[in-house]
């Protein structure tokens, strides 16, 4: 083999190489690390409305903190397969009541201060409802969770009288991301990984063209050699 198609020869395989592992490395980051899903329901509006495309990294529910939007899992009051979006409103010890103020003033409170929600429909915290009232000690290892839209969201408040309505960490399947960056640099990555393989592929193309004529460009040997 000439050095020229050896050096391609070799390029070719770290090349390819490289690309394989980068793909494989960042797929499997992607996949373990982020998911994606769809939002189904008005009770998220105007943060998030039926049909938007959602991207949320997978955690669990140790990390979860006030403000979070998150995807909960809870079969026993929604149906299997169904992921709930969902504002965390408080965690464990935390005390959340509705409702300071009425109509556009009104304000959920936490641990006794009111909560400035400029996420929530129309302005209005208690969804328009102004008797429905609701003072939760939330337990350790749960939370309460709301909709955006508190007028047409069945969150906690509708199972006030299971546990005050709280939900488990453990149900978190993950929060909701409006920063794009780390998944922008994963689906770069995973762009890179093709680049390079397909480059690898072109060098050892390249590398064959340059062996093959290597070989036809041997004279033939003279007639003399070939008599015994």
């Amino acid at each position: 083999m000439s050095g020229k198609g050896r050096g391609l020869t070799i390029a070719a395989v770290v090349v390819g190489l490289v690309g394989v592992l980068l793909g494989i490395g960042g797929a499997a980051y992607a996949r373990g690390a982020y998911g994606g899903s769809v939002v189904r329901s008005e009770s998220m509006e105007p943060t998030y409305r039926p049909g938007d495309r959602i991207v949320f990294e997978r955690i669990d529910g140790g990390q979860v903190r006030r403000g979070d939007v998150v995807l909960v899992s809870e079969p026993d009051r929604y149906g299997p397969g169904v992921l709930l979006v969902k504002r965390v409103i408080g965690v464990g010890g935390d005390r959340v009541a509705c409702c300071a103020g009425s109509g556009a003033g009104s304000r959920v409170t936490v641990n006794g201060t009111p909560l400035r929600e400029p996420y929530v429909h129309d302005g209005e915290a208690d969804g328009g409802f102004t008797g429905q009232k609701y003072d939760v000690r939330v337990p350790e290892g749960r939370m309460f969770l709301l909709g955006d839209n508190r007028g047409n969201s069945r969150d906690s408040r509708a199972f006030l009288d299971d546990r005050g309505g709280t939900v488990p960490l453990s149900a978190v399947r993950g929060r909701v991301i409006d920063d794009y960056t780390v998944p922008a640099l994963l689906g770069t990555a995973l762009i890179l990984a093709v680049v390079l393989v397909l480059t690898g592929a072109g060098l050892g193309i390249a590398a064959v063209t340059v062996r093959r004529r290597a070989r036809a460009s041997v004279p033939p040997a003279p007639p003399w050699v070939l008599q015994r």
